[in-house]
């Protein structure tokens, strides 16, 4: 090995960097001028195959055949145009449709709301007209019942207007006979007083107070003295509806009560 490769210098043989950047350049140039070649080769293929087709056909079918193809052209294009503006129509068509069936859509949303509400208000209607129907029901039954009770209340009132008038009647008859005052006092009682009747003390009054009650039967309500049997003689009179053996019993009771 020489001294020069013993440095690390380079060998005789390698290719140095001037010559590589002219290789480059060089190779550059030869492929422009080959795709230029091309250029030029196919321009004059172009031309020699419009010349043999003119040849063949002739310039004016040629030109007819341009003219066709214009025309087709137009028409196409003519077509293109009517039929983009009929697509963008149809697209027009579509959202105005869909916009219909949306309004179509709010317009069942709110009759079905409105069906609703009114099966609502015709429920609430029908539950009305029960309870109004019910309500007159007990309106109804409450007359009935009032009547029957103005019925029994005015057949209890005749009732104890003919005993009044007949323990009236009776009044002059114990007066004179069994020395009886009778008068009316609050409440439509009657009091009833006995005199001659205590021998010792023939004034000294014997007292008992006779009212007729809601169910339209004699009950005393106060006795002077008091006599244990007169519970027994009501009960008596009520059964018997003897007035007169009613009074006449007191006085007895009464004149056995001045002996003790």
């Amino acid at each position: 090995m020489s001294r020069r490769a013993e440095k690390g210098g380079s060998s005789p043989f390698a290719p140095r960097p001037g010559l590589r950047a002219w290789g480059g350049g060089l190779a550059r140039t030869m492929a422009n001028i080959k795709a230029e070649d091309e250029i030029i080769l196919f321009e004059r293929e172009m031309k020699e195959f419009w010349t043999k087709l003119k040849s063949i056909y002739g310039t004016e079918q040629i030109n007819q055949t341009l003219a066709l193809r214009d025309s087709c052209k137009e028409s196409i294009k003519a077509l293109s145009e009517k039929w983009s503006k009929k697509l963008k129509e149809g697209d027009l068509m579509i959202d105005k449709i869909q916009e219909y069936r949306n309004e179509i859509l709010q317009q069942s949303q709110r009759i079905s709301e409105n069906q609703e509400h009114l099966t609502e208000v015709k429920s609430n209607l029908n539950q009305e007209e029960e309870q109004k129907k019910d309500l007159t029901d007990s309106i109804q039954e409450l007359k009935e019942e009032l009547m029957k009770k103005k019925e029994v209340i005015s057949s209890k009132n005749k009732a104890t207007k003919e005993r009044v008038e007949r323990l009236c009647k009776s009044k002059v008859l114990f007066e004179e006979r069994l020395g009886l005052e009778i008068r009316r006092i609050h409440n439509e009682q009657l009091q009833f007083i006995f005199r001659h009747i205590d021998h010792k003390d023939p004034d000294k009054p014997y007292v008992f107070t006779l009212s007729i009650n809601e169910q339209g039967d004699y009950e005393v309500t106060s006795c002077t003295p008091p006599l244990d049997c007169i519970a027994e003689f009501q009960l008596k009179v009520r059964e018997t509806n003897n007035f007169s053996a009613f009074v006449a019993n007191i006085r007895k009771a009464f004149t056995a009560l001045s002996y003790k």
